[in-house]
């Protein structure tokens, strides 16, 4: 169950715990004493009244062998009347005689006592009953239907059910209050560290105050955060400054072997220095312009212009430029393209999707295919490219939008790739609130999945 490694649930659920008990016990303790009350009261009638009985016990006159008698006296009659609904009876035995002595509201069936004890008391079902033996074969009982006093011990229960009842309620929903306000700090840490994850290093946690653990932590986090955006800041910096720092000299380089192989210079071996100048020249000016563009993105300064776009249609105008380079390897490219609108950068989309196609297409087998698909969900677009190539081993997987991360190790910067494309196509994806995402295994393609809010 997922809520039990929830901390607030947990917390929940032992206050919940703690505080059923402590009430339980507590109204428990409380039906005890207010039951034992009841039956020491019911009890001491019945001793008053056994009193009565036994004073009410005189010897026969003229009787021989001697035996003693029951009268009881009118204003002692009062106490077992059944007029006043008191709920107390009793029953007299003398000298064994077969038929007892009942008063009114007697039960039948009683039967004597059995016992050492000259008095005692006993329970028979809902009847409480004390009795005397004042001489062998001679028993004098009393008895009260308890089930009026037991009536009102129900409802005490329930009353006490009741109030636990809404006290629980009561203190979850000021726990439920607690809880939620001690951790809204971690929901803040949590919330801001997603943020920071995605690439959002400006984020910081708000604290009411610095007494707390959870208000130091904070300020460590906080501190964390602004050490962390301030070395990314720093680092982006440094990568835009060189980039411009080496975009003069680079051009200076690049224009000077192009002049070189333009001249009428007949060496051979001039021309082939000139001609390498050149492809590194271009090959650094792409490089470059890739640390300018992830440089920029990285800052914030080239945010997507979005207007309506039909994702299907830009997908279509980026397969037919770089059709030429699939035939030239004879790849095969197969596209499924329905309407699909959300709002975009055209330009932006069109690098990455080019980005994608131009991936898939120098990763594949030649006579191999490319299949591309787009199409619109309820809330998003969907982008799909998948070749038949060698595909990404699966340690790979999680460093494929790395910069400079190439899963093949032996392929090296002689093939014109940076290999800071897919990073370029991630942070303009995520950019524009979406994500991408590659699915690979080896010998089974790769397919990359691009998903943008409609």
């Amino acid at each position: 169950m997922r809520y039990l490694q929830s901390i607030r649930w947990r917390l929940q659920i032992w206050h919940g715990l703690l505080l059923i008990t402590v009430l339980a016990g507590f109204g428990a303790a409380i039906y005890r004493v207010e039951k034992d009350r009841q039956f020491r009261r019911i009890d001491g009638d019945l001793q008053n009244r056994l009193q009565v009985l036994s004073s009410s016990r005189r010897p026969v006159p003229g009787a021989y062998p001697p035996r003693q008698g029951f009268r009881l006296m009118p204003e002692n009659a009062a106490l077992f009347d059944q007029a006043n609904d008191n709920g107390y009876y009793y029953i007299v035995w003398l000298h064994g005689n077969a038929e007892p002595i009942y008063s009114s509201t007697a039960p039948k069936d009683a039967t004597m006592p059995e016992s050492n004890k000259a008095s005692d008391t006993r329970q028979r079902g809902p009847l409480r009953e004390a009795f005397l033996i004042p001489a062998p074969n001679d028993c004098l009982l009393v008895g009260h239907h308890t089930r009026a006093d037991m009536d009102e011990l129900h409802h005490l229960a329930w009353w006490l059910a009741v109030a636990g009842g809404g006290v629980v309620l009561l203190g979850l929903i000021g726990g439920a209050l607690l809880v939620h306000r001690a951790l809204k700090p971690v929901r803040d840490i949590s919330d801001a560290a997603q943020k920071i994850a995605t690439g959002d290093l400006t984020q910081r946690i708000a604290s009411s105050g610095s007494g707390s653990e959870l208000g130091q932590l904070v300020q460590v986090l906080n501190s964390t955060f602004a050490r962390l955006d301030a070395a990314f800041t720093q680092q982006a910096h440094f990568t835009a400054d060189a980039a411009h720092e080496l975009r003069t000299p680079v051009s200076v380089m690049l224009a000077e072997a192009q002049y070189g192989i333009a001249s009428t210079c007949e060496n051979s071996e001039h021309r082939e220095v000139f001609e390498a100048s050149e492809r590194a020249a271009n090959r650094m000016r792409r490089l470059i312009d890739s640390l300018l563009k992830l440089a920029r993105l990285d800052a914030g300064q080239e945010p997507p212009e979005r207007t309506p776009q039909d994702f299907a249609a830009i997908t279509s105008e980026c397969i037919e430029s770089i059709r030429p380079m699939a035939e030239a390897r004879g790849i095969h490219i197969h596209a499924e393209l329905a309407p699909a609108v959300c709002a975009c950068d055209a330009d932006q989309l069109t690098q990455v999707i080019t980005n994608l196609l131009s991936n898939a297409i120098h990763y594949n087998i030649d006579g191999g295919e490319i299949h591309v698909s787009a199409h619109a969900g309820q809330d998003t677009v969907t982008l799909q490219v998948h070749n038949t190539g060698p595909g990404i081993a699966t340690e790979d997987l999680p460093y494929i939008f790395d910069r400079f991360y190439r899963a093949d190790k032996a392929r090296s910067g002689a093939t014109g790739r940076t290999g800071l494309g897919l990073a370029i196509a991630k942070a303009i994806v995520q950019a524009h609130g979406g994500s991408i995402q590659v699915t690979s295994a080896p010998d089974q393609g790769a397919t990359f999945t691009v998903t943008l809010p409609a």
